[in-house]
């Protein structure tokens, strides 16, 4: 093998042996961490496991900027006392293009693998039912649809292992439903239904927050979740005597008009 040609290539594989030793060792250390805690639907293992090909993926990209970064930095650094200009360049048209094929392959991975997880998040069971969330600053509040509509405010009652259909409706500005151990977080925007599909695993005490910043009070914008079984949530609604709010029912409608109607709640077998 041509000495020049030995010399030019002994670079590269260096550089990818640092690329490889980095992003496994920056990967390791990220993976290591149990950032999202508890797993309590089952939407959650789906976007934890979406996570870590994140983390992976970043690592990488991460490793090969920095480590082309410092050969750049270690191989064409000037001398001292070295103050002329550089030499001009033109460009490296097959560079060029691995710097975008690369990325726009990697973005369409994400992206693809992103819409496969949501659908499998979505997907119906048949044996869904319907929640209606209504957001305001600075307290949810929850219709039970079914014979007739129950009410309840700053408590959301949802049995364990049943998918839920929550639909939102905003009364004022954004707001965004979040229950950390469920993963799922989507935005209430006024005039429109928003909808998250959930099933909780896990019976339990949770927090809803509000992640959009949305006034003054959007840090206090909590409410309790109770996960509990199918017979004692049926128990409980079937104990709520307060109806929901006329304007909250008009906002149902109205936000609706574009969107499917809410569905209906489906007893148990």
């Amino acid at each position: 093998m041509p000495p020049a040609l030995f010399s030019n290539r002994l670079p590269i594989a260096k550089m990818a042996a640092a690329v490889v030793a980095l992003a496994a060792i920056l990967a390791a250390i990220m993976l290591s961490f149990n950032w999202d805690g508890a797993e309590d639907s089952t939407a959650a293992p789906k976007i934890d496991n979406l996570l870590n090909i994140m983390i992976v993926l970043s690592s990488i990209v991460f490793a090969v900027v920095v480590v082309a970064l410092g050969y750049a930095l270690l191989t064409f650094r000037a001398k001292p006392g070295d103050e002329s200009d550089g030499e001009p360049i033109h460009g490296n048209t097959r560079l060029e293009i691995m710097w975008t094929v690369i990325p726009t392959i990697i973005v369409l991975f994400c992206g693809g693998w992103s819409w496969k997880t949501l659908n499998e998040i979505e997907e119906r069971t048949g044996h869904e039912m319907t929640v209606d969330v209504f957001s305001q600053q600075y307290a949810w509040s929850f219709g039970y649809p079914g014979k007739e509509y129950a009410y309840s405010q700053g408590v959301l009652h949802v049995p364990v292992n049943r998918q839920i259909v929550f639909k939102m409706h905003s009364q004022d500005v954004i707001h965004a439903f979040w229950v950390p151990q469920w993963r799922i977080k989507k935005d209430n925007v006024p005039g429109i239904t928003t909808t998250i599909v959930v099933t909780p695993t896990k019976t339990g005490t949770y927090q809803l927050i509000c992640t959009e910043l949305c006034g003054f009070g959007h840090s206090s914008m909590r409410a309790k979740v109770i996960v509990q079984s199918e017979k004692a949530f049926d128990k409980w609604v079937n104990g709520i005597t307060e109806k929901v709010p006329t304007p909250l029912m008009v906002s149902v409608k109205q936000d609706t008009e574009t969107n499917p109607e809410p569905l209906e709640r489906v007893d148990a077998e």
